[in-house]
């Protein structure tokens, strides 16, 4: 599928994918894997089975989304969730039902984590409901058959999975106490009739899905949660996403780690500020030519970026496998939201092994989770000096120049992620 937009057009149309939020290769890989399905299929064959079939529709969408979840991920937002709850309870007098949402829900261990720390928090289940809703009928029927594998169930508190967890075989089933407090469905955000006949919510999760949408696409998708979230109610987002809402017009509520912000009061939003960027240090390295990559129409030309100066570490020697350990404590650490312990365990690393990306790369995560974007922005580029095409770090940094309003920054590295796809996809065997 050399050189075709029309399935980058189709998605976006269909489901509000930004093409390089992902990366090409991610879409190409997607739709090769689509027309292969039916062996000496042409593009153009599948282009027009595409059109005609909504069944072929929705599996190129399957084939794009990758669920990546777990239950309790960021645990801070299920706490404060169970607090705000029961506070509102008594502000509505215990006369209705609360009304809580999950989107994207993808294989149902966000809403299910909502019903959870909602009961351990002794909210009777007459007292609340949660409807989830994804776009992919798959991860739909998946949310409803509720047994999952050891993959969703990370950090160092299980206790809720003997709460309310039976073991199943090589997976877990999940006790009909708390899937009987939770309705899933298919629904699509862009869909302008979504949930059009239902009351708006108390709270709403809609975490890390904005920063696949381009602005327009996310100013259309703010007025549609806007429009879901009760005026008093609150909105949970995802830890790259909060600048954006806050441009938008939404506040925090300020609960450090919950990502939740407040409906109330909603600003009109404001037009994208101008952005000065602060000098970067200088150059350690000459500039290298980047390799010619394959054009693509939609794509402006880009420029280099300057690389941020790494000051050179000692480190003592130390085995390989002590820096395998160190670096898996450290994603446990910050996944379970112990942002302080998985800081300490990244500053331990640097100080007795060579600089490595992903450290750099996690460090940039957890001060953008705190709100300190210009800590964040230099960790990010840290990682990027030593790995230019760190994955993550491109996407992240990205989303927060967007949010500072540099668009054109942030188009610059999302276009190095689509690259770096690419290439990592050209290597793969075909």
């Amino acid at each position: 599928m050399n050189n075709d937009q029309r399935f980058f057009v189709f998605l976006k149309e269909r489901i509000g994918l930004d093409v390089t939020s992902v990366g090409v290769a991610i879409i190409e890989r997607a739709v090769r894997q689509r027309i292969t399905a039916v062996p000496g299929r042409t593009v153009e064959e599948y282009w027009h089975c595409l059109l005609q079939s909504t069944q072929e529709q929705q599996a190129l969408i399957e084939a794009v989304i990758v669920p990546e979840t777990w239950f309790f991920r960021y645990p801070e937002s299920f706490a404060t969730l169970a607090r705000l709850a029961v506070q509102r309870l008594t502000a509505i007098r215990h006369l209705r039902a609360l009304r809580i949402l999950s989107l994207p829900c993808s294989t149902g261990e966000e809403p299910y984590s909502i019903a959870m720390a909602l009961l351990d928090a002794g909210v009777q289940p007459h007292q609340f409901k949660v409807d989830g809703l994804d776009v992919s009928p798959l991860s739909v029927e998946r949310a409803r058959e509720a047994r999952y594998g050891r993959n969703s169930f990370r950090g160092a508190d299980l206790a809720f999975r003997e709460r309310y967890f039976t073991a199943d075989g090589d997976g877990y089933r999940l006790g009909e106490r708390v899937r009987e407090q939770v309705r899933l469905q298919v629904g699509n955000l862009l869909d302008p009739a979504l949930l059009a006949n239902e009351a708006p919510y108390d709270f709403v999760f809609c975490r890390n899905l904005l920063i696949y949408f381009d602005q327009p696409t996310q100013r259309l998708v703010f007025e549609v949660l806007k429009r879901l979230t009760h005026q008093d109610g609150v909105l949970f987002i995802g830890p790259a996403e909060g600048s954006l809402l806050g441009r938008l017009g939404l506040r925090s509520i300020g609960v450090p780690q919950s990502f939740a912000f407040s409906r109330q009061g909603v600003a009109e939003p404001q037009p994208l500020p101008t952005l000065v960027p602060a000098p970067l240090p200088p150059r350690v390295v000459p500039p290298v030519a980047p390799a010619p990559a394959r054009p693509w129409p939609f794509m402006a030309s880009v420029t280099p970026m300057a690389s941020p100066q790494v000051a050179p570490t000692k480190v003592a020697p130390a085995k390989d496998s002590d820096a395998a350990t160190l670096l898996a404590d450290i994603a446990t650490l910050a996944n379970a939201g112990k942002s302080a312990e998985a800081r300490a365990a990244c500053e331990r690393y640097l100080s007795n092994h060579p600089p490595k990306a992903q450290v750099f790369y996690w460090l940039g995560l957890l001060s953008d989770m705190a709100g300190n974007a210009l800590q964040a922005q230099g960790f990010y580029r840290k990682a990027l000096y030593l790995e230019p095409q760190h994955a993550e770090a491109l996407v992240h940094l990205a989303a927060l120049l967007a949010s500072q309003g540099d668009a054109a920054g942030a188009r610059r590295l999302q276009e190095r992620a689509a690259r770096s796809g690419r290439a990592a996809d050209s290597e793969h065997p075909r």
